[in-house]
């Protein structure tokens, strides 16, 4: 049989991804061969520095401005601009961050202790693997990783280097968000195997143009690519956009929902893969140049366990309460845990409020901000234990692959009727309560199937001890083809 390029370099990423997930490659190093990183004193600030900018990033410069054991010291964007709107927070700093606009030049300055990462997902895991080998620890947005290999990969370099890496859900730092997990894992509500992940928020078209969307000024798209293709999307603005195609983004499965997933999963208490899953929708309601589902319900099974991620980016018309006496309807961002006893509802980052099942209240809990899970981090760098992490790459490979996961059952998916159902768990009550007011929500929106599509997603069963699917071609989704220059490093297996 004939072996192509492409074919080889697939089944390498495959054999090295199975190695890393089974611990037989990187975490089978000595500690003590992995390069020391650089102490830090008692009394010294760290010196960070902030990637990309244009959006989150922003909050990114206002945490560490803040932060007294933290100097600020560079900004790297490949857009000048991006810069330029937040000079005037620098204007009255005695020592102004510097701007550079190549990653690869900031990474070689060996004075900065960290790096915070706020770019669009498709270059999280590769700055933040170049970051740890430059001696840097790392601080990188949600989805930590743009497919499911690229988290493991980089767990095993932070284990391998000694970085500290931490993903920036902001929630797990939180007290009341703590304070509320704290109960769900109490035993209060009785047994907990059941997380809904809501994400109700309209998002909209992006318009639908022939055209390359125009390149700002300055910018260096080469560098704006990085392992994407070097191909100028056709949309009608470059920047933000990127979320909703699979190139540079992961829709809101992959955007918003990672914090949700995050924590129904640290609910349930599940440090491994799901062993199925399956995902429908489809990008519903209106034609434009995205190619991600907008409206998007994914299902997740451990032996013992199922998360739900619920994802509705058109008008919530009517109140959606799942029966749930005594919660407000959901609009937003929030989470459900179910347990035998009662339940538990997130409605935001920073707080939590406990029901039985007769709607009588049992438990709340309030409070928190951003500075919180940045100054954990620090904590980390200074202490040199990623188990002072609240969110350690780790943690966040495994929320960040549940979405990646769901994605991945999607794109092997096939057009179905209105109302098509998968068969993962098809009688349970959650998932018949989730996909029947999915479908009331689409049928009040006005979608047109003929128009859109709606896709069932092909079932994928998981090893969990390899992080692979039994299906090849779900795992060539898994990776990507990285273009020259780009590759993402892996680690040694011996």
């Amino acid at each position: 049989m004939k072996i192509t390029r492409r074919d080889f370099v697939e089944q390498a990423l495959l054999a090295a991804t199975a190695a890393l997930a089974t611990g037989t490659g990187v975490q089978s190093f000595a500690q003590d061969q992995a390069p020391a990183a650089k102490p830090v004193g008692p009394n010294d600030k760290i010196r960070v520095a902030t990637i990309g900018v244009n959006g989150q990033g922003g909050a990114h410069l206002g945490e560490w401005l803040k932060n007294p054991d933290v100097d600020l010291v560079a900004v790297c964007d490949c857009d000048p601009a991006a810069f330029e709107k937040h000079a005037k927070r620098f204007a009255n700093m005695q020592h102004q961050p510097r701007y550079e606009q190549d990653v690869r030049k900031l990474l070689d300055d060996k004075s900065i202790d960290a790096v915070s990462i706020a770019t669009p997902n498709h270059w999280h895991a590769l700055m933040a693997v170049w970051a740890m080998q430059a001696g840097k620890d790392v601080y990188v947005e949600k989805p930590c990783s743009h497919n499911v290999q690229e988290g493991r990969v980089m767990t095993n370099w932070a284990r391998r280097l000694g970085r500290m890496c931490q993903m920036g859900v902001q929630s797990r730092s939180m007290p009341g968000m703590r304070q509320t997990l704290e109960f769900v894992h109490s035993g209060k509500i009785g047994k907990v195997s059941v997380a809904h992940a809501i994400c109700y928020r309209r998002r909209g078209s992006i318009g639908l143009v022939d055209t390359e969307a125009p390149l700002p000024p300055g910018l260096d798209f080469n560098l704006w690519c990085g392992p994407a293709p070097l191909s100028v999307p056709k949309r009608k603005r470059l920047h933000y956009d990127w979320h909703w195609v699979f190139a540079t983004g992961n829709g809101d499965l992959g955007n918003q929902n990672p914090h949700e997933l995050d924590k129904a999963r640290w609910g349930i208490g599940k440090q491994e893969l799901p062993k199925h899953v399956v995902s429908l929708g489809g990008r519903l309601g209106y034609v434009d140049n995205g190619d991600v589902a907008n409206s998007q319900v994914s299902i997740y099974q451990w032996d013992d366990a199922m998360v739900i991620s619920d994802v509705r980016g058109l008008d919530i018309k009517s109140p959606v309460t799942f029966g749930l006496k005594g919660a407000r309807p959901f609009d937003g961002a929030a989470n459900i845990w179910y347990g035998t006893e009662g339940y538990v509802v997130g409605p935001n980052y920073t707080s939590g409020v406990a029901f039985d099942y007769q709607g009588n209240e049992i438990g709340k809990w309030s409070g928190g901000e951003y500075q919180a899970h940045f100054a954990n981090f620090i904590k980390a760098v200074r202490s040199r234990n990623h188990k002072d992490l609240h969110l350690d790459i780790e943690d966040g490979h495994l929320s960040s692959a549940l979405a990646h996961l769901g994605n991945v059952s999607y794109r092997l998916g096939s057009v179905v009727p209105e109302g098509t159902r998968p068969s993962l768990l098809a009688d349970d009550p959650h998932v018949v309560a989730t996909l029947s007011t999915f479908e009331e929500h689409l049928k009040q929106n006005g979608v047109d199937f003929n128009a859109t599509k709606f896709y069932l997603g092909q079932q994928l069963t998981i090893d969990p001890k390899t992080e692979l699917s039994t299906d090849p071609s779900a795992n060539q989704l898994f990776t990507r083809e990285y273009r020259a220059g780009f590759e993402l490093p892996i680690p040694p297996t011996a």
